[in-house]
């Protein structure tokens, strides 16, 4: 027979019955807990959102997520560093776990010479494959891609989202 007591309960149920239920997944700051974890470390305090030079942290759901669609994530560690509790941790890691995908909006897909994502991708992860008869295509070197975001504002059509890497077609 299985005790009721609080204790028994799966963390995800207890963190439900708190009101701090992670309902989706977002791309978090680098050197950020697992999104278990995460729900019950962080205080919800946004010094991590402040400490961002490129102002892409904002807090959804009292949890940190990164918002592509204001820039880039630049790896500069300084959430890391920024928060008090240790749900995110300065990490010498410069790639997130999310990967760019390029969707039908995507202006060359279209048949529409574009090659703007790619001029804003430092790290040559997005990569033209020439097509007889029309724009060369983006695709995404899942190898390559580090993630960052830089890619997603500058694209006209917002043909670009991201997608956790295990959710990437390749």
């Amino acid at each position: 027979m299985r005790s009721s007591g609080a204790s028994s309960l799966q963390p995800q149920r207890r963190l439900f019955l708190l009101g701090r239920v992670v309902s989706r997944t977002f791309p978090r700051p680098p050197g950020t807990l697992p999104d278990a974890d995460l729900a019950s470390q962080c205080d919800a305090c946004g010094l991590c959102a402040q400490a961002c030079p490129s102002h892409i942290i904002v807090m959804t759901e009292r949890l940190p997520r990164l918002d592509f669609s204001a820039g880039e994530c630049t790896f500069c560690q300084r959430c890391g560093e920024a928060c008090p509790t240790g749900a995110i941790r300065p990490s010498e890691e410069r790639r997130l776990s999310w990967q760019a995908t390029i969707g039908a909006a995507c202006l060359a897909i279209r048949g529409v010479e574009c090659r703007t994502c790619g001029e804003h991708c430092d790290a040559r992860a997005i990569r033209f494959r020439p097509v007889a008869g029309r724009p060369r295509l983006p695709e995404v070197d899942p190898e390559s891609c580090t993630g960052c975001g830089a890619c997603m504002a500058p694209c006209p059509t917002a043909a670009i989202e991201f997608n956790p890497m295990t959710e990437c077609t390749a």
